[in-house]
């Protein structure tokens, strides 16, 4: 465990933007015998590396890490035009992973109506007024980040908005992904009426007289996406710019997209995202981060044919991952795949928005060829159904280091933690979830079911299960020390005391689950390659009072 003393003894939080992902296997070719570039002294530097947590300096040469240690022992490091830094015992720690978020979605989000941290009715219908009345009539209006728990748990209707929006059509996502708003200009355009049934896998939220009330969850999305002008390429790339700058003003270096792919939505978006923005940022110039691709399940021979024929490494920048699936919704739509039904929706028990047998055999042939695989699942019963199919799976295709993962792994059946080790699946998870939910999940759950088995943390860490930090950008903000922050505290907004305070884990762990390996698949070769160091402004940006932030850590 760092020491206490000697953190918020520190002045600020530096982070050098460490291309590290993340086991610190360093370079023993001839480049230890070059002098270095620079030589960064008298710091604090947290590495990852169990053999080598801690070191005071370290040499850098053409931006790439060539030794860590301690400084008297870099001396054959230093010539005559090697630069040095003192860092006055400043805190380095590696560049950040996130390891499942929306990286073009949440582009596209920011130039959109943002409706994260609306708190009220009103304040909600003003922000779509405003948008109304700066778009031309017939224009859509679109925009996401709505959480009904912050206005006291009302859900939204289309008469909200009917009134200040007649000739706008307008849709609106949850915060979660899971659920839409849309207006009844939208509803007519997709023509989704009182005689519409629910798709397989999605609900229609209805009045008690049958008509559409503008809520569409999950799949039943679908009846409203094909409606939406899909944003152009010079959109998507002018949101992979902005979201990748996003990501460096707060330290993340390497992400692991999971794309625009959602239930109700075309397979076809991150294949398009894939060829028209990655590739074309890559071969411009203005890819600036590392990125980890993730494609739709029933994609998963179109991935597996490229992969055999490029590789997974297409380029210093962009890595063919593997393929995800959904297996059930949210909980603050109340989709998640629950045993029991919701203590404030006795009918319910949740969606299961994929066939058992078709998810098992997609996953049976993606393991099968090598590619890792990814599946969401929130509820207890999503999570167990799901590490059977992982066990069914690898007995049929043999022991190998696959690293499957479960996105989400948010609530969690007795026993359940003991599983993800034992199988070796990686729970990847986003902590500031948890501060939303904490609002929410006695009255849907229950208290003793919600404290019993959400966000189970230290018990996964317990059963040495592989935990995987990221924020599901944009569902919450892409800011790392905020999500280490969660995981440590567990102290929601407007709160005295920790939700659940026994699944509270130490800021070790947690830094390493924002950096360590695992959050990628066990065939990752970014790891093989020397460790790129990269000082810019955004970077800069991302600076920090070790009194503000660790502070709040330990008080």
């Amino acid at each position: 465990m760092m020491s206490k003393t000697l953190l918020l003894s520190s002045l600020l939080v530096f982070i050098l933007s460490i291309f590290l992902l993340p086991f610190l296997r360093l370079s023993n070719t001839s480049m230890e015998a070059d002098f270095a570039d620079l030589l960064v002294t008298n710091a604090f530097i947290y590495t990852s590396d169990p053999s080598l947590p801690f070191a005071d300096s370290m040499a850098v040469k053409n931006g790439r890490i060539l030794r860590l240690g301690n400084y008297s022992s870099f001396k054959d490091l230093k010539g005559s035009k090697t630069k040095k830094l003192n860092l006055d015992g400043k805190i380095v720690v590696p560049g950040f992973i996130d390891s499942h978020l929306h990286l073009l979605y949440g582009g596209l989000q920011m130039m959109q109506v943002e409706l994260h941290g609306v708190n009220t009715t009103e304040e909600f219908k003003m922000k779509i007024k405003q948008a109304v009345e700066s778009k031309k009539e017939g224009v859509w209006i679109l925009g996401g980040g709505w959480n009904n728990d912050l206005w006291g748990g009302e859900m939204p209707t289309s008469n909200w908005i009917d009134d200040i929006s007649p000739q706008n059509p307008v849709w609106l996502s949850r915060m979660d992904g899971h659920m839409g708003l849309a207006n009844s200009l939208a509803l007519k355009l997709a023509g989704i009426t009182r005689e519409t049934k629910d798709p397989p896998g999605g609900v229609i939220s209805r009045t008690s007289d049958g008509e559409p009330t503008g809520l569409l969850i999950d799949a039943a999305r679908q009846l409203m996406l094909p409606s939406i002008p899909e944003p152009s390429i010079e959109e998507r790339r002018e949101a992979l710019l902005r979201a990748t700058n996003y990501a460096l003003s707060k330290g993340v270096t390497t992400v692991v997209d999971m794309g625009r792919y959602v239930p109700g939505s075309s397979t076809e978006l991150s294949w398009e995202d894939f060829t028209d923005v990655y590739k074309w940022a890559d071969s411009s110039g203005n890819m600036l981060i590392r990125v980890c691709l993730f494609f739709p399940l029933v994609t998963w021979s179109r991935l597996a044919d490229l992969v055999q024929k490029i590789g997974h490494m297409v380029s210093q920048r962009i890595y063919l991952g593997g393929v995800k699936a959904f297996f059930d919704g949210s909980l603050g739509s109340n989709s998640a795949l629950f045993y029991e039904p919701y203590a404030d929706d006795p009918e319910n028990s949740g969606l299961q928005v994929a066939e058992l047998d078709d998810l098992t055999n997609m996953t049976t042939l993606s393991d099968k060829s090598g590619l890792q695989v990814a599946i969401h699942c929130i509820g207890d019963k999503a999570n167990g159904l799901v590490l059977d199919i992982y066990k069914l799976v690898a007995s049929i295709n043999g022991e190998r280091d696959r690293r499957f993962r479960i996105e989400h792994a948010q609530h969690l059946a007795s026993g359940a933690t003991a599983r993800f080790g034992k199988q070796g699946v990686v729970a990847s998870v986003q902590p500031e979830h948890l501060l939303d939910d904490a609002i929410s999940a006695a009255r849907k759950l229950g208290k003793q079911r919600a404290e019993s088995g959400s966000y189970l943390f230290r018990s996964l860490l317990e059963s040495h299960s592989l935990l995987a930090f990221g924020s599901d950008w944009p569902v919450a903000d892409i800011d790392p020390l905020n999500s280490i922050k969660a995981a440590v505290k567990r102290i929601p907004p407007a709160w005295e005391t920790s939700w659940i305070p026994s699944q509270c884990i130490t800021l070790n762990d947690a830094l390493d689950a924002c950096s360590q390996a695992h959050n990628l698949s066990s065939s990752c070769v970014f790891s093989g390659q020397n460790y790129r160091v990269v000082i810019s402004r955004e970077i800069g940006r991302f600076c920090h009072t070790i009194h503000k932030f660790m502070g709040t850590i330990h008080s």
